[in-house]
């Protein structure tokens, strides 16, 4: 990729990456979070999700933080939004953008949202329905693209057919998720073409966890693919409750750090983000799992370690 370019990044550590803690983090700091990300740059941050609060207790009381953020001009708040209950609570809780999410194996897909990939496809067609009839855009991630917990393989064909139908059904964005971390870059560029063959590269994001060290690599590898749209997570943030053995998210902060090395534009104030990755460490009381910020308390000064 060349110098100058810009790259968009999605920061989804408040639900991609708080959704699999072991703690339900509060409303209030929740918010803060959001508040604290909000100052930084970015146009795009996941605020939570209107799943079933017994499921995923981590994400209860979204409409709270959807009540409570202060929405910086020009930042989008997403929400995921899995049925049409869900779409509901969305719309009353005033949500400006919702996503919808599929996986690219029958496996994840019944051992996450406990149906198959065809009845995923109906909830998320009620789910777009809704959103059209509100003028609320919509975003579609699929899982698994490069590996799953419960399937050997995945297809490309797999991966092409559900990032095709979602596009056809009209989300505007499709965000090819590796959820347990497993592809390296030669899979990532070959999954991105696949897909770019069916769905056109400027509606296409990537989404990598870091399992294997790899994601920014592979994020390197889909840069030179045409990829200009990133998910990531302040501080490393995540994993999948539904995915054994997967790391965190690929951190916004090496990824915004990787980037500046690049030349290429980002739009986020590292010193900014820094702030934010501070919040999950001391407000959250979650380690940071960045490599940028490890390296920071590697050069700490003893004292200041405590």
């Amino acid at each position: 990729m060349t110098g100058g370019a810009d790259v968009r990044i999605v920061e989804v550590g408040p639900r991609d990456g708080l959704q699999n803690e072991k703690w339900v983090v509060p409303a209030r700091q929740r918010v803060l979070l959001i508040d604290t990300l909000s100052k930084t740059g970015l146009s795009a941050i996941e605020a939570g999700s209107f799943v079933s609060p017994r499921h995923v207790p981590q994400m209860a009381n979204t409409d709270a933080v959807l009540a409570g953020i202060r929405r910086a001009a020009g930042v989008r708040y997403p929400v995921l939004v899995p049925n049409a209950i869900g779409m509901e609570r969305a719309v009353a809780a005033g949500a400006d953008e919702v996503a919808v999410f599929l996986s690219a194996t029958e496996g994840f897909s019944r051992h996450n949202i406990n149906c198959s990939i065809a009845e995923s496809f109906d909830r998320a067609a009620v789910v777009i329905d809704g959103a059209r009839q509100h003028g609320i855009p919509v975003r579609g991630y699929v899982s698994c693209v490069l590996g799953c917990p419960y399937e050997k393989d995945v297809p490309l064909a797999a991966v092409v057919r559900v990032a095709e139908r979602l596009a056809a059904m009209g989300c505007y964005e499709i965000s090819l998720g590796d959820t347990i971390g497993a592809g390296r870059p030669e899979q990532a560029r070959a999954m991105v073409r696949a897909v770019a063959r069916a769905v056109p590269a400027e509606m296409l994001a990537v989404h990598f966890h870091d399992t294997g060290d790899r994601a920014l690599d592979n994020v390197r590898a889909c840069l030179e693919e045409g990829i200009s749209v990133v998910d990531s997570a302040v501080g490393g943030l995540g994993g999948c409750p539904y995915a054994p053995g997967a790391s965190g998210n690929l951190a916004t902060e090496d990824l915004v750090d990787m980037l500046g090395a690049l030349g290429v534009r980002s739009g986020v104030d590292m010193g900014m983000l820094l702030d934010a990755v501070g919040v999950v460490e001391t407000i959250l009381g979650i380690p940071p799992r960045s490599k940028l910020w490890l390296d920071r308390l590697k050069r700490r000064p003893a004292a200041w370690q405590g």
